[in-house]
């Protein structure tokens, strides 16, 4: 019986071996698949080879990969194994295919309802929720095999505690693995992030000064050229495209100064209601050029310390994003500061295009733009400047909706 559990226990180990091996990047859609198919294999194995009891039942931790893919992947990751599930179980044969039947349409039904509120926990949250969940669904299976008995004996209890607690402690397992793998990634993910900004701040520092100052030269030139009576209208279109792009150089540029300068030059104590009034103040003709209005709610108390200069950048650059995300249609710009767990929360929402899952996943590395003709470095600076204070951005969006910036900073 030990050496049948052990065997399932491997079978159930397997998605994740392949997944610390291979998909290095999170669950993109091939990787999704990828994952669904080698769960509906672990759970086959885990039916083809499970304990049989001397009570003529047999035990095997089918019911594992299920919940746990439902619990991280809604209906639609569930589905595939449930019609996995129920169609080998009918491929077997034999009594209990309509208890097996029920159970997992039960699952299928329930478990994936709390998907959405299972992935907002923390690693600890997500554990409980598994342990849970597994626990509800066990008890739900012996109390309808009860019914089977006549009367309940010491077996059935014995049969009913010791494969309770085998699920739990596999549940256990499992999760904790998973979420060590994910603390893994992040960390990694946060290294290479920490790399990059080096390598860029490095690269800022020597070259941002040396082509500033000919841009500057070069755009004078061009300002006053414009302003000559003896050019054609040909000419002045050619000289404005290039005052454009001057101008969108020198926006770069300005991105990579940024970064290159320490965090340390003009740090203040302050609660965000004059940097963010700040903010207001000068996006508004910006805003207003496109249709879009800005609505600021203040109900912040906490205090922090912070780079004021670079902090309102960070705000600008989000502010802008929503703006320009919004200028088709125009819209409603909400920026609300509030405090939340001693956590100063900046709440920046619009209504524009909003973003797929994958564009969320590449927000905040360098050179990567939702944007046709952006750059990716503001971005980047918003991620590092909330990194530095050891803040957390968090990003919900949905294409055609919107997108919330969502950025938590500890006092």
């Amino acid at each position: 019986m030990i050496e049948t559990l052990l065997l399932n226990f491997l079978f159930l180990l397997f998605p994740i071996l392949i997944a610390v091996i291979f998909i290095e990047n999170g669950l993109t859609n091939f990787n999704k698949y990828l994952f669904i198919l080698l769960s509906s294999v672990t759970l086959i194995f885990c039916m083809a080879f499970p304990v049989r009891l001397e009570l003529g039942y047999i035990v095997d931790l089918r019911y594992i990969p299920f919940i746990i893919v439902a619990l991280f992947g809604g209906y639609k990751m569930a589905f595939p194994l449930y019609f996995t599930l129920n169609a080998y179980r009918f491929f077997i044969g034999g009594d209990g295919i309509f208890q097996s039947l029920t159970l997992s349409t039960m699952v299928l039904i329930l478990v994936p309802l709390l998907s959405a509120k299972f992935l907002q926990q923390n690693s600890r949250g997500r554990i409980f929720y598994a342990i849970c969940v597994t626990f509800l669904t066990m008890s739900y299976y012996f109390f309808t095999l009860s019914f089977k008995f006549s009367k309940l004996t010491s077996e059935f209890w014995d049969l009913a505690f010791y494969t309770l607690s085998t699920y739990l402690m596999a549940v256990f397992i499992l999760m904790a693995l998973i979420e060590k793998i994910n603390s893994n990634l992040k960390r990694r993910e946060m290294y290479v992030q920490a790399e990059r900004m080096r390598d860029v701040s490095h690269f800022s520092a020597s070259i941002a000064h040396e082509i500033r100052n000919p841009l500057t030269v070069t755009s004078g030139f061009l300002q006053l050229l414009n302003e000559s009576k003896t050019i054609t209208a040909a000419e002045r279109i050619y000289i404005e495209f290039s005052l454009q792009e001057l101008e969108r150089a020198k926006t770069i540029v300005s991105d990579f100064l940024t970064f290159s300068k320490p965090q340390s030059e003009n740090m203040v104590f302050s609660d965000f209601e004059k940097d963010v009034k700040y903010v207001e103040n000068i996006m508004q003709p910006y805003a207003k050029m496109n249709q879009v209005k800005i609505l600021v709610r203040f109900t912040n108390t906490l205090k922090t310390t912070y780079d004021e200069n670079q902090m309102q950048q960070c705000l600008i650059n989000l502010v802008k994003n929503g703006i320009e995300s919004m200028q088709d249609h125009g819209g409603m710009l909400y920026v609300d500061v509030t405090e939340r767990k001693k956590n100063i929360l900046i709440k920046i929402q619009d209504s524009g295009s909003g973003m797929t899952r994958e564009g969320i996943s590449q927000m905040g590395k360098p050179y990567y733009s939702t944007k046709q003709e952006g750059t990716g470095l503001g971005m980047f600076m918003v991620y590092s400047t909330i990194r530095n204070i050891k803040g957390e951005i968090k990003v919900k969006s949905t294409v055609g909706k919107g997108t919330t910036f969502l950025l938590y900073i500890p006092v």
